[in-house]
Parts: structure tokens; sequence; C-alpha cells
């Protein structure tokens, strides 16, 4: 593995050398390898939101094209939103 020299802070270098003396780590390079496994999970979790946000506002930006939505005045807005609510409210009891 190639070999890098990372400048860390005080506080960086304690937290590495008390996860190292609890026995959590072996050394060093296996903190930060654990870190950096987090960072990756967090950016795979983080590109599929993107990608479905995308997707999200695809599907909306076709709908409006298309005329498939309803004009809700500013003023109206909560109550519109509450209709909805109680229409889904009402569709799930007709299910169950």
């Amino acid at each position: 593995m190639p070999t890098r020299n990372v400048v860390l802070t005080e506080h960086q270098q304690d937290m590495i050398d008390r996860l190292v003396q609890s026995g959590r780590y072996q050394d060093a390079s296996d903190v930060l390898r654990d870190g950096l496994r987090l960072i990756e999970k967090r950016e795979e979790r983080e590109m599929a939101k993107l990608k479905a946000l995308r997707e999200a506002a695809a599907m909306g930006f076709s709908d409006i094209d298309e005329g498939r939505f309803v004009d809700v005045p500013m003023g109206e807005v909560d109550t519109y939103i509450a209709g909805l609510s109680r229409e889904a409210g009402n569709k799930r009891n007709d299910l169950a």
C-alpha cells in the first residue's frame, strides 16, 4: 500500500491514540481506514439520495409539462394538504 503523510490536529491525533489504546484498532492506519470506509458509505448514501431527488424532480417536471398538476393558491396550501391527508386516511381505512 502507498504511504501518505497526513497533517492532523492535536484533537485528531489524541482521538486516534485513544482508539488504538482502547484495543479497538491495531494502529493509526486501521483507524484512518475505518474512517474512510465510513465516509465512503456516507457518500454512497448521499449519491443515492441525490439520484432519487433528481428522478423525482424529473417526474415532477414531466407531470407539469403534461398538465398533471393542481394549481393551489398560496393561501390555500395548508387546507389542500390537509384534504389530501384526509383522503389518504380514508383510502387506508377502506383497504383495512
